[in-house]
């Protein structure tokens, strides 16, 4: 097995990466303790080549490995790729581009929603993953041949999988539906960890401004006091102890420790102070950007019968396109055809359209109806 753990060797094993036409990756990293993810493998493997780069290696230059991923020439292959490229992408603000996700392409190959690598394995490679190594302490030197056998393993079958998701997209003519859903993965947007933004991550259902001020201002101190001491969210606060300080703010050091998720001390300490003058911030400040207050109500409120008519036809053109229903059209834009609010609704757009979108508007017109058949629900004409 070839480890790579110097800046020299991973120069030479980059030099003939650059030579493919793809390369497979993967991380093995750990995030338990920490704020940001500490990487500790990358496992990479193209036609002929297997390697597992070492990370924590003393003196390791990773900018060679960091400028394969934006060649231009090579398509990056990954698997569910979101938390491995938040890595690249705040080690070295790289963001892997050509991409191909395999469990995008497998929603469009008939796979399902969420097809994990291990089924992929099985179906599209024929082998069987060991599991035995997964809950691997990766940050711990060294490691077992089993432990990095298991690691290369996630590359390896990667490229049986990409050869054979690859075909079958460009046999049905659909490799442009998934660049389309994988350009999402591509926008640095995606991988900012704004302080501002923390506030969602807590999903609070509420209209109240007072509230949602000092949630938002709460979630922010929360966010940048984890950034710089590197600990979990969790370790700083807990998220009930937010949602109970928004609820009832306390005034002081003491009533913050009549809190019940609040640890004891915390009002004296250092962060505590800093806590009580973000809820004073928070006290004097507007709901934060992006909060929606309430829903306009609409011209036309949609009946639960006209939604699940939609989810049927849905569910019908999903099967019939062996596409995962939810690439298609999420609840909402199902919510917002039933309601003929189409703006916005990426289901009337694109390759979409061609699969439902079309079929949906026919349906609200009574151009088309659902109707038993031998017992299974088909799509029939009305003229």
């Amino acid at each position: 097995m070839r480890i790579v753990d110097s800046t020299g060797e991973l120069e030479v094993l980059t030099a003939e990466l650059a030579k493919a036409p793809y390369i497979a990756l993967d991380t093995e990293f750990m995030r338990d303790q920490t704020y940001w993810p500490k990487l500790c493998l990358i496992q990479v493997a193209a036609p002929g080549v297997e390697a597992i780069i070492d990370p924590l290696a003393t003196g390791l230059d990773l900018s060679s490995f960091h400028a394969l991923l934006t060649n231009a020439k090579i398509v990056k292959v990954m698997h569910a790729a979101r938390q491995d490229i938040e890595i690249f992408f705040h080690q070295a603000a790289a963001i892997p581009d050509p991409l191909f996700d395999s469990q995008v392409a497998a929603m469009v190959c008939g796979f399902g929603e969420a097809a994990s690598y291990e089924t992929l394995a099985r179906k599209l490679a024929h082998v069987e993953i060991d599991k035995s190594a997964r809950f691997t302490d990766w940050s711990r030197r060294p490691l077992s041949p089993r432990q990095l056998e298991y690691a290369l393993a996630d590359v390896t079958h990667l490229r049986t999988i990409y050869e054979a998701l690859s075909k079958d997209l460009a046999r049905t003519h659909r490799t442009s539906w998934v660049e389309e859903e994988i350009a999402a993965l591509r926008d640095p947007n995606l991988y900012r960890l704004e302080p501002k933004d923390a506030w969602k991550r807590l999903k609070p259902r509420t209209s109240s401004k007072k509230f949602l001020a000092i949630l938002a201002a709460v979630a922010a101190w929360r966010e940048r006091e984890a950034q710089t001491r590197d600990v979990p969210r969790n370790r700083v606060l807990k998220d009930e102890a937010i949602l109970e300080i928004a609820a009832h703010p306390p005034e002081d050091a003491a009533s913050l420790e009549h809190i019940r998720a609040v640890p004891k001390g915390f009002g004296a300490s250092r962060q505590g102070k800093g806590l009580l003058e973000a809820i004073a911030e928070g006290r004097h400040s507007q709901p934060p950007e992006g909060f929606v207050m309430e829903r306009p109500r609409r011209k036309h409120e949609p009946s639960q019968s006209a939604i699940d008519l939609l989810k049927t036809l849905l569910r019908l053109r999903a099967e019939e396109a062996r596409v995962a229903p939810r690439l298609i059209a999420n609840s909402d834009d199902i919510e917002k055809l039933a309601a003929f609010e189409d703006d916005g609704v990426a289901a009337l757009h694109g390759w979409r359209e061609e699969v439902f979108g079309r079929d949906a508007r026919a349906l609200r017109e009574g151009q088309l109806a659902i109707a038993l058949k031998k017992g299974d629900a088909v799509v029939v004409e009305t003229a």
